[in-house]
């Protein structure tokens, strides 16, 4: 089989897998189309359609030409149907988007041919080109502007050229330059001959002043914006139905500034229809503003020359006054060449005396490099006696060079023989920046060894890419054109990271200063790593950022090292933080032994358990035993008190959060659920998470996923869930302060904790127990109990359960002394049941389990209130308002205190 045949059979197995030819096509950056070899249209990708709006159904046959703008369609068709020559060609058409604006874009296509040569069908992509037209439409109307003002054409010509050059761009809109009185607060129509004359009419003069466009604009040197003139405020209600008469529905003006900020101008766009403008529209009016102000100064340049030159005539030492006030270097020389006279601002810019620049002297202000040509030129004038221009560096009096633009004009007397020459040098530095521009980007570029192992991008102010070395070619498997694409960061950057970073790079790039961001890059293999990118911005002498280098250093292995270690760490603290004051269940009494026996059939499975019971009767270690027993012993238990986390902090605390997802995450945190994954997490205090947290948690129990706080994706988990509270959950749930839903799904295998007051039988064991546990840490031994002690816990109803108990017992231990131990009744809160008043029942219920769950939290403190481990913290309040409450309630909190610090 030669080479021909063996094309055509791949063309041949490609054509009969069209599915994944679309697929191909449909993720492509770019619009793309087949066509039959007619020119009508069989298959249009999904990027076509999301951008014309047009469906593949209206878009087949012919129906595609629809979206081609009119003034391009006839071009189009004659040269793809009129051509006999079976090759690639490209075309540029203005394509309309959905919302019927027209942009630029490249068509290419290609022919796909039969064995005789013979077009069987062509298909085509389409680039958008809309930045590129732009510019240059920016450069025609530059470079025709300086054509015109060199021609010595009126500055209304050259305004009304340069409104014409930018309405072409921007058609049905249309574009106007005003221009500032001399000696009044006014604007004055000066250029644009697509604005209607009855608009015009009526709004000339336009005050400079804070309501309207192009005054307000002038008023508040700074760019204005009307989005709809039918609505908008500011804009004079006596020419509002006049502008939309006119068919303008909305407008933007661009102050013309000068170098000392004074107002020259406006340059203004109205458009045809209510919008808001694009950041393409507003760099296009700031452009043809730039261009604008080049003209008016040269034209109040050359005008101070006419008035300087008109006073010449009559005065010689009027001339002196006038050159030396003109805001211009000006200078007359004899007739044979030498220097007579310069005027003061050519000696305070250059720094040289009239001594060192009369004749020949002036020459040493110019360039070594620029002084031949100038001076071949000079010559040149001397022998033609004609007027002329030169272009060459002059010296400021601090050594910088700058550019500068000689004119020439001959002075001659009646007779016309020539006595004088005159002229003036006008500053153009900044044209010449922007004629180097492009060719200082191209020596850039070269600038950039691609020998750099390290990935550089090479980015404009704006962050827009336009060149990445070859490392990060290398890395991406993509091509230079790839980089300066559409869509360039979308492709190499992780969905995720690129939304999480928009707002912070878009802020980071308009400070103008050096930062760095860390995201992941994507590897040619399809495999994100993590790089640490270092943007450096390189800025002018003007002190205007140009470009942005962006400079990638791979963190992968560092990033997910340091991922394990946190995750490991953060299950390694929350399992000493919440270590359980006890070591072992202790007790024999049928309440407890009827838990256990639960505890030992539900352990094994994975069903969520919810442990109901009075605070400090052991939730937390009955949840231990459960997961010791269960499958998943050997991974983490994390515990989390929920009552003790502030309300804005336990979604962050329970589900995590990325970098920046509010104000202080410097960084990502992995959630408690994502700390427990493979695990068992234990919620104390459920009834006291708020509302939405509750949802969270429902659609953990549901889906078996959760979201971190800024997060766009969910993450899966796998973790067992056991909850505890010591509320009446059915209760709040009929009050609406819990979700039923959710108490459905906690409620799966319930078990009821028995108080201490129902152990009674328990208490000798867990005075013993407790007497060993706290002797050991203090150096005692005790042989035996004070009988009125023992007669005293048998007969206290221990509201605090067996917290109080081991609270009591350490505080004996420590106050004891000899081998017997003993207790002070006083040590006991004695409670004497009251008759509620019906009236006020509610209000007791509020306040016992006020009181309730401050002294549970002053028993997990020790009696702490303040500081980061006391009560008010684990409460959520403030210090002043927990004493506050401490106070209303009647709570000893001293009965919590450590004896060992009294």
């Amino acid at each position: 089989m030669d080479d021909r045949e063996k094309i055509e059979t791949v063309l041949g197995e490609t054509w009969s897998s069209r599915s994944e030819l679309r697929t191909i096509i449909n993720t492509i950056p770019a619009i793309a189309w087949s066509s039959r070899p007619d020119c009508s249209v069989d298959f249009v990708n999904n990027r076509w359609e999301e951008y014309t709006g047009l469906s593949s159904e209206q878009s087949y046959g012919e129906g595609w030409q629809a979206a081609i703008h009119l003034e391009d369609l006839p071009g189009l068709l004659k040269n793809w149907k009129g051509s006999r020559d079976i090759v690639t060609d490209t075309c540029e058409v203005r394509l309309r988007r959905f919302d019927g604006v027209f942009r630029w874009f490249s068509l290419r296509r290609e022919p796909l041919l039969d064995q005789s040569g013979m077009v069987t069908r062509w298909f085509g992509t389409g680039i958008d080109i809309e930045a590129i037209k732009q510019r240059e439409t920016l450069h025609a109307a530059e470079k025709r502007t300086m054509e015109l003002i060199a021609d010595g054409a009126s500055l209304k010509d050259v305004l009304d050229q340069l409104c014409s050059s930018i309405d072409v761009r921007v058609a049905p809109s249309v574009t106007t330059v005003l221009l500032r009185e001399a000696d009044r607060e006014c604007l004055w129509h000066g250029g644009g001959l697509g604005v209607s004359s009855e608009w015009i009419s009526a709004i000339i003069p336009v005050a400079i002043a804070e309501a309207g466009l192009c005054g307000r604009a002038a008023f508040l040197k700074e760019r204005v914006i009307v989005t709809d003139v039918a609505t908008d405020p500011n804009w004079p209600d006596q020419y509002r139905d006049l502008a939309i008469r006119n068919g303008i529905r909305a407008a933007w003006s661009e102050p013309i500034l000068a170098k000392d900020q004074e107002v020259l101008g406006t340059f203004a766009l109205y458009s045809h229809e209510s919008r808001v403008p694009t950041d393409e529209d507003l760099a296009l009016i700031q452009g043809a503003g730039h261009i604008a102000r080049i003209a008016i100064e040269r034209q109040r340049s050359q005008e101070s020359l006419r008035v300087a030159l008109k006073r010449i005539e009559n005065s010689e030492t009027r001339l002196r006054q006038v050159i030396d006030t003109i805001p211009t270097l000006a200078w007359c020389n004899l007739a044979d060449g030498p220097n007579e006279f310069l005027n003061k601002r050519w000696h305070e810019y250059t720094g040289l005396t009239p001594e060192e620049s009369n004749g020949w002297g002036w020459q040493t202000a110019f360039h070594p490099d620029d002084l031949p040509p100038l001076m071949e030129r000079w010559r040149e004038l001397l022998t033609s006696g004609g007027s002329g221009e030169i272009e060459a560096r002059l010296r400021r009096y601090d050594g910088v060079y700058r550019w500068f633009l000689i004119r020439v004009e001959p002075f001659r007397d009646e007779t016309g023989k020539l006595l004088r020459w005159y002229g003036t040098s006008t500053d153009i530095e900044s044209l010449k920046q922007t004629e180097e521009k492009l060719r200082e980007e191209e020596r850039e570029l070269r600038r950039i060894t691609d020998a750099i192992p390290q990935a550089i991008v090479v980015q404009d102010p704006s962050g827009t890419p336009v060149y990445a070395n070859q490392a990060t070619l290398d890395y991406t498997g993509l091509t230079a054109e790839d980089v300066i694409s559409p869509g360039f960061r979308q492709r190499i950057f992780h969905p995720d990271d690129l939304e999480r970073l928009r707002d912070f790079r878009k802020l980071a790039l308009a400070r103008g200063l050096p930062f760095e961001i860390e995201q992941r890059a994507l590897r040619k293999d399809g495999q994100y790593r993590w790089f640490l990118i270092r943007y450096n911005p390189f800025r002018n002498e003007r002190n205007e950022v140009i470009r942005w280098y962006a400079t990638g250093t791979d963190i992968d292995e560092r990033v997910r090292a340091e991922e394990r270690t946190r995750n490991e760490n953060l299950a390694l603290r929350e399992q000493i933080d919440r270590e359980s004051m006890f070591e072992e269940i202790v007790g024999s009494s049928e309440a407890l032994r009827k838990v256990l026996h639960q505890v030992a059939k539900v352990a094994p499975s994975d069903s969520t358990v919810l442990i109901l019971g009075d605070t400090g009767t052991g939730k937390e270690l009955i949840a231990r035993a459960i997961h010791k027993r269960s499958s998943r012993a050997d991974r983490a238990f994390i515990g989390v008190n929920c009552a003790a986390i502030p309300p804005s902090l336990i979604a962050s605390e329970l589900f995590g959060h990325e970098k920046g997802a509010f104000t202080g995450a410097s960084q990502r945190r992995l959630g408690r659920f994502e700390s427990a994954n493979g695990g068992t997490i234990f919620l104390d205090e459920v009834g006291d998470l708020p509302t939405d947290i509750q949802i969270a948690l429902l659609r953990v129990l549901q889906e078996r996923e959760i979201e971190r706080i800024g997060a766009s994706k969910p993450i899966p988990v796998d973790v067992r869930i056991l909850a505890a509270t010591h509320r009446d959950l059915t209760a709040l749930a009929a009050e609406g302060r819990f979700r039923q839903d959710l108490l459905y799904r906690l409620n799966v295998v319930p078990i009821k904790m028995p108080s201490l007051r129902q152990r009674k039988d328990d208490i000798p064991l867990l005075v013993e127990y407790f007497i060993g546990r706290f002797g050991n840490r203090v150096g005692k031994k005790f042989r035996t109990i004070d009988k009125k002690t023992l007669e005293l816990f048998k007969d206290y109803s221990w509201p605090g359960n067996i917290r109080e108990l081991q609270n009591v017992i350490e505080r004996a231990v420590i106050l004891s002394e000899g081998d017997s131990i003993s207790i002070d009744e006083a040590w006991l809160t004695w409670e004497s049941p009251q008759i509620r008043d019906p009236r006020i029942a509610l209000h007791d219920v509020l306040d016992q389990q006020e009181r309730e769950m401050i002294e549970s939290a002053l028993a997990e403190t020790r009696g702490r209130v303040s500081g980061p481990d006391g009560a008010a913290v684990k409460l959520g309040i403030p210090t002043k308002t927990l004493d506050s409450k401490i106070k209303r309630l009647g709570i000893n909190k001293f009965r919590f205190k450590d004896p060992r610090a009294v």
